[in-house]
């Protein structure tokens, strides 16, 4: 089961499903998920995700993939960084699980994520460079390897983060 880093935009992957970096709302936003949503067909995608209405955090859900190669986007939620006291970790390890057992559901052999939670919900890998980010997501499908969750290719997108990001408020947890 190959595990694969590449540097795309995860938008244009030929694979049966890509992860976006979703709110619980699953309400277009900025960053991988504005790029997806526009990609995919934002009102399309949009009527989808209002139908299933919301995605607890560390969970994740699916829709049709629209105008994407991808047959499928998987909306995953992961947490906002809280200082590390919050069960980040546990949350970040349940997206990513999630969408791998979406994924066997709905048959695919092939995925393609994000480096959840990097972005506006300012995971420490965030504005530490991509090798940190990449050496996370190895940790990642190597421990949800060992749970026989993994399809037969993982690729992950790693990309810079968008200038039009920015930090959601603080929060306790």
């Amino acid at each position: 089961m190959p595990f694969q880093t590449v540097h795309a935009d995860i938008t244009t992957l030929h694979v049966d499903a890509i992860v976006n970096a979703a709110n619980e709302r699953l309400l277009m936003g900025g960053g991988v998920c504005g790029a997806i949503f526009s990609a995919a067909g934002p009102a399309r995608l949009q009527e989808a995700c209002d139908r299933i209405g919301h995605c607890d955090t560390g969970s994740a859900v699916a829709t049709p993939g629209f105008g994407l190669a991808a047959r499928y986007v998987i909306h995953a939620v992961g947490p906002v960084w809280q200082g590390g006291g919050c069960g980040e970790k546990d949350l970040l390890a349940s997206c990513y699980t999630s969408s791998l057992d979406v994924a066997r559901d709905l048959g695919c052999t092939s995925i393609a994520f994000p480096l959840i939670s990097a972005g506006i919900y300012g995971y420490p890998s965030a504005g530490r460079g991509p090798r940190r980010g990449e050496r996370r997501h190895r940790g990642l499908a190597l421990d949800v390897r060992r749970h026989g969750r993994l399809p037969r290719t993982l690729q992950v997108e790693v990309g810079p983060r968008s200038r039009h990001d920015r930090k959601p408020p603080d929060s306790a947890c």
